[in-house]
């Protein structure tokens, strides 16, 4: 009887016992669990209250599992994370939570040298990042960064690529503990786009380990995507359990006032500390869910920071970036062909390494661009005034709009009426991750004759064969009066984009009279082909290598009508070192035939001719985990019926996490019959980063050509979410008078701009 009892007794323990295991295990199951089709499923637990600190104390954080079995893309795809991270994602009525804790095996080796709001060097530093795919259509998505200084990065995806030129409003925080660091981020619901309601969103997690060179990730994603794996929104996670808030009215507001002080002793008259002020407002109105619309009046850019100078050794437009924020917030909806809207950045955790881009195609900006948005109000004059204008993006289903239309004011000397400028795009999802789509552009000045419009219209397609494969293709036109050659423009590509293999085909063709005046073409009249392929093996049992990359290409350029303009090979072989460095050496051969003369240094010019040459290049990229990083590059090689010697080096040294510099310096002499110069830029930003959402910037550049200094300093502070102030500081010098210790001023600006948001 006692032995009954005691039997009895030892299995009411051991049920005791075991029971909170079997409850746990239970629990963990309705966090972290695999789907029917095999696929990653993630489920994010509703919670009342959150003390949003970046302590992680809360009992909710002991009470609910983490998702914690991470695996590399970098160095071993697929293995096991060497360090563990935990991570939690909670929601409440208005606002997503993901919430970490990192653990950190040698917390002294942590790299965290930025904290700037929007720094392109946060995927430099460790770090954590996460995408939401919000419609679970497995294509789009809104992504999230920061490290342990609190530092912020967003971006979308569109179509599986990356553009950082979303700007959301969202808070990061973030503390030490023993062992690593813990982040919290706090995203509204209103700040992001999604499908109102209990629905699945997809998600994946990216933890960047810096000083081991390793990524991991939530779910596996493959290495020949670079940096740009977490964008890749078919391979994330379901994420189950969102019911998201209806919509409200969901109308920002955002008037600016604006004072400045402007000199010009160049002008005639001229002008010197004349006052101004100006006003204007933005505004933003979300229709539902998958429909935004936003109205600009008075638009103003003055707080935007300079172009950064470019050497120019070709008979070809330099191209210059996007930097408003009006044009740059959804730039990649009109993206055509594969080629960004405007040139803005490139995005969020997107992009590769200049040595480790596989394919890496030096004249992929030979490609018409159907849209560059920095034709509305800038002209090769100057800034022109514009009077307002509206954009409208949205989804339905497998449909992708988006529309603009912007009126800008005529110039004071008459040269340039009023002008309409006017985009539609429409794309439409086919397949798994393909789409097709068409663009009409035009241009239109108001000056009472029809016949100086400008249309363009286009059709393209990208259909993804695999993860790896791809095929690109379009065709457009345009419509300018008096031009009678052919109008007509066209491409087709195939990429091949493995880790360890690749090969790109192109063929494409731009008439002669070709001409969208709402776009950029770097080239025209022209009839390309080009190949390349490259071998990349990861060596096994060579020390410190991680990977080795054989690249050959072959280039040939005719004229629209026929006869060879341009013909250029080119060998490079590149080392990955495990440390992140990379060396990279090529030798090029080319061929170009010059029609029209074409000056590469202050009173040296290139004459007409048929030239052959050949080139060899040595660079060295530095690892940006260390505090003086970049890369250097030194060319030597016949330049025309000339010599090149080139050297630059473009970097970053950073002092403290919130003090850093980026010089660049760029040498180039030329040498040859045409005569003997220099093409030098020399230049530096230096950042003071306050907090992540204040600092000040300075950038000073030097080009020997113009024989110019330029300098542009700028104090940016959002004083709350969405409301900024900046003043900027402007100057142009000259330094063609030896004589001058300083070089002569002849411009100079101070300008104030504030601004406001206020939301509905």
């Amino acid at each position: 009887m006692h032995s009954r009892l005691l039997a009895v007794g030892v299995r009411l323990l051991a049920a005791l016992t075991v029971l909170p295991m079997v409850a746990k295990a239970q629990d963990r199951e309705v966090v972290v669990r695999a789907d029917p089709s095999g696929r990653l499923a993630v489920r994010a637990v509703r919670v009342s209250a959150v003390a949003f600190d970046g302590a992680l104390d809360d009992a909710v954080y002991r009470d609910t599992p983490p998702y914690t079995d991470f695996v590399q893309q970098e160095p071993n795809e697929g293995a096991p994370a060497t360090e563990k991270t935990e991570v939690w994602i909670f929601y409440d009525q208005g606002n997503l939570y993901v919430a970490a804790r990192i653990h950190e095996s040698e917390p002294e080796r942590r790299v965290a040298t930025d904290m700037q709001r929007d720094a392109m060097n946060m995927y430099n530093n460790d770090h954590l990042a996460v995408i939401f795919d919000t419609f679970g259509d497995h294509r789009n998505g809104f992504g999230f960064s920061s490290n342990r200084l609190g530092g912020m990065f967003d971006w979308t995806a569109t179509n599986e690529q990356p553009s950082s030129n979303w700007n959301g409003l969202w808070q990061a925080k973030a503390k030490d503990f023993p062992g690593g660091w813990t982040l919290e981020m706090k995203i509204p619901f209103r700040s992001i786009r999604y499908r109102a309601g209990t629905g699945e969103w997809g998600v994946n997690i990216r933890r960047m380990v810096r000083w081991k060179n390793e990524m991991d990730f939530l779910t596996v994603v493959p290495r020949s995507w670079g940096r740009r794996a977490l964008n890749k929104i078919s391979d994330a996670a379901r994420l189950e359990g969102i019911a998201a808030p209806p919509r409200g009215l969901n109308l920002d507001v955002k008037p600016y006032a604006l004072g400045s002080s402007v000199t010009n002793l160049a002008a005639k008259p001229v002008v010197q500390n004349r006052l101004a002020g100006n006003r204007g407002a933005d505004a933003k109105w979300a229709l539902g869910d998958q429909l935004v619309t936003d109205f600009t009046w008075n638009t103003d850019f003055a707080q935007v920071e300079d172009d950064q100078a470019q050497v120019n050794l070709t008979r070809f437009s330099l191209f210059f970036p996007e930097r408003r924020e009006f044009f740059l917030e959804g730039q990649e909806a009109f993206g055509f062909a594969g080629v960004g809207g405007g040139g803005g950045g490139a995005g969020g955790g997107g992009g590769t390494s200049s040595f480790g881009a596989p394919g890496q195609n030096p004249n992929d900006n030979l490609s018409p661009i159907l849209f560059y948005s920095r034709r509305i109000g800038l002209t090769n004059s100057g800034p022109v005034p514009i009077i307002g204008g509206a954009r409208m993006l949205g989804r339905s289903g497998p449909w992708q709009v988006g529309t603009l239309s912007m009126q800008t004011q005529a110039t004071t000397d008459g040269s340039t009426p009023s002008t309409n400028f006017s985009v539609l795009r429409v794309n439409r999802d086919v397949f798994s991750r393909s789409r097709i789509g068409m663009i009409a552009t035009r241009r239109d000045p108001a000056n009472g004759q029809r016949a100086s419009d400008n249309l363009t219209v286009g059709a393209d397609a990208q259909i993804n064969l695999t993860d790896d494969v791809q095929i690109t293709t379009y065709v457009a036109r345009t419509n300018t009066a008096g031009r009678t050659g052919n109008q007509s423009s066209h491409r087709a590509r195939f990429d091949w984009n493995g880790d360890r293999y690749a090969i790109n085909l192109e063929q494409s063709f731009v008439g002669e009279d070709f001409n969208p005046e709402v776009g950029f073409m770097r080239r025209s009249a022209f009839r390309r082909a080009y190949a390349m392929a490259r071998f990349s093996p990861r060596p096994r049992h060579v020390p410190g290598v991680r990977k080795f990359s054989w690249q050959a290409s072959a280039d040939h350029i005719t004229g629209a009508r026929g006869g060879l303009q341009t013909e250029e090979f080119r060998g490079a072989f590149v080392t990955e070192f495990n440390t992140g460095d990379f060396l990279a050496a090529e030798v090029t051969k080319n061929f170009e035939q010059i029609t029209i003369p074409f000056e590469v240094a202050r009173n040296v010019r290139v004459p007409r001719g048929g030239y052959h040459f050949a080139q060899g290049r040595l660079s060295y990229q530095v690892a940006p985990q260390r505090r003086v990083n970049g890369t250097v590059t030194l060319t030597r090689g016949a330049f025309y019926d000339g010599t090149l010697t080139e050297a630059s080096w473009r970097g970053r040294v950073a002092f403290t996490p919130q003090l850093f510099a980026e010089p660049s310096i760029s040498y180039n002499r030329v040498a040859g019959p045409f005569g003997s110069g220099d093409a030098n830029v020399i230049g530096s930003r230096l950042t003071y980063t306050i907090t992540p959402r204040l600092f000040v910037a300075a950038l000073t550049q030097y080009q020997s050509r113009t024989s110019s200094v330029a300098t542009n300093a700028r104090l940016r502070w959002e004083y709350q979410p969405g409301s900024e102030l900046f003043i900027v500081y402007s100057d142009g010098r000259s330094t063609i008078d030896p004589q001058n210790r300083i070089p002569a001023l002849e411009t100079r600006s101070v300008i104030v701009k504030l601004t406001k948001l206020f939301r509905w």
